[in-house]
């Protein structure tokens, strides 16, 4: 499974096609849908271009991706950047999220932030599922002893801010502690920045979900820039297709 992520905290100073508006994001699902994704992942925005949890402007994301492209999985990031780092209020905005016309299928939600146990919870009682974000091998055992980590959708192995060879050294111990604990959620693991291409193709090398986008990245595995998230995706089937010939 290859989720495209579309837009993360860019804007158009940083690509020029980085979707931002529901129309915007609801045209590149499209886009990347035809490419070969079967998931995105989104960052909402505001009247004002901010990342909000706001169930008024989550629910007009959502529901114009969910119009241009049925059946496809949306997850939606809870980042508690967002919120200036007040677990509270990102909670309440989450919550509010049950009188909403359109909610996503999934979310990410960071095993290093304060508050993931309670949004857990209340994610549960909206009936969206949980992407666990593990940023690190500490993040893992985090999880592992948290009873969340038996219902999680999906576990996100996220190479962020470091090196080449240091995320791939950091994904190898996170993914051999996930494998001991035999966990049913399938893996995701991506990087993002200048380890955003060589993380994938371990993730390819290892049969694990994976994700490209111009959230994680606005160049292709040579280095040169991107004309948008469908053409990143391409290039990820490409080489899942190579893989796939090969075995």
């Amino acid at each position: 499974m290859i989720q495209a992520s579309l837009n993360g905290g860019r804007t158009a100073q940083d690509h020029p096609r980085v979707p931002l508006t529901p129309q915007q994001l609801a045209a590149d699902a499209r886009l990347v849908r035809a490419a070969g994704a079967s998931s995105v992942h989104l960052h909402p925005r505001d009247d004002r271009g901010a990342e909000s949890l706001d169930a008024a402007v989550v629910s007009a994301s959502v529901g114009a991706v969910r119009r241009a492209c049925p059946g496809l999985e949306i997850s939606v990031s809870t980042g508690l950047w967002m919120y200036d780092g007040d677990a509270s209020a990102r909670e309440r905005a989450v919550a509010a999220w049950a009188t909403a016309e359109h909610r996503p299928d999934v979310v990410s939600l960071n095993l290093s932030e304060p508050g993931f146990d309670r949004l857990a919870r209340v994610l549960g009682t909206l009936g969206v599922g949980v992407e666990a974000g593990v940023w690190s091998l500490a993040d893992a055992v985090r999880l592992l002893e948290n009873p969340v980590a038996g219902t999680c959708r999906r576990i996100l192995v996220e190479m962020i801010g470091l090196p080449t060879e240091q995320a791939l050294a950091e994904a190898d111990a996170v993914l051999r502690r996930l494998a001991e604990a035999q966990l049913a959620a399938p893996v995701l693991l991506h990087g993002e920045d200048g380890c955003a291409w060589p993380v994938l193709d371990r993730a390819l090398d290892l049969r694990l979900e994976t994700r490209i986008g111009l959230e994680d990245t606005l160049t292709d595995p040579d280095g040169h820039d991107v004309e948008g998230n469908a053409a990143l995706v391409r290039h990820a089937v490409e080489r899942l297709a190579r893989r796939t010939r090969a075995d």
